[in-house]
């Protein structure tokens, strides 16, 4: 839960869950050659720091999944417009409690604006299971914000 709080905080709740797998594939590959097994939460973490650095350093070579960088520009949130999303806000606060994979889902869904297709295939799942995330997600978020 460690690393996984790093990297949210690192890279952003949109990209955590990715470097988080990025991060233990990196382990599982490096195992082997594991020198101190004792430290093995520091190892996690280092591995998971460089996971953060690259992700960042990559931003800029990624690429713009739009026919053109003016179209996604124009189909964010105001809030992603801008580039500042306050993380200090109860319903962050809140989208923080969900599951993983409801807070996930909702962030594909309702930052990012993504089809239900698209929230699938970013979590690897069906439509039909992203489409499950965001509603037990959004019916948890009414729940815990609306009664605030």
């Amino acid at each position: 839960m460690r690393i996984y709080r790093f990297l949210a905080a690192a890279v952003g709740p949109i990209d955590a869950d990715d470097c988080f797998q990025e991060t233990f594939l990196a382990a599982m590959r490096a195992y082997p050659r594991l020198q101190h097994a004792d430290a093995l939460d520091r190892w996690i973490l280092r591995i998971a720091t460089r996971k953060a650095l690259d992700h960042h350093r990559g931003r800029a070579r990624r690429p713009v999944p739009s026919d053109t960088a003016s179209e996604m520009a124009d189909a964010r949130p105001a809030a992603a417009k801008a580039g500042t999303i306050d993380l200090s806000d109860p319903l962050w606060e809140a989208v923080r409690t969900l599951p993983p994979r409801q807070r996930a889902a909702v962030v594909h869904r309702y930052v990012l604006d993504l089809p239900y297709e698209q929230v699938g295939e970013m979590m690897g799942c069906s439509a039909e299971a992203a489409r499950a995330n965001v509603h037990q997600g959004m019916r948890k978020l009414r729940e815990e914000v609306g009664s605030g």
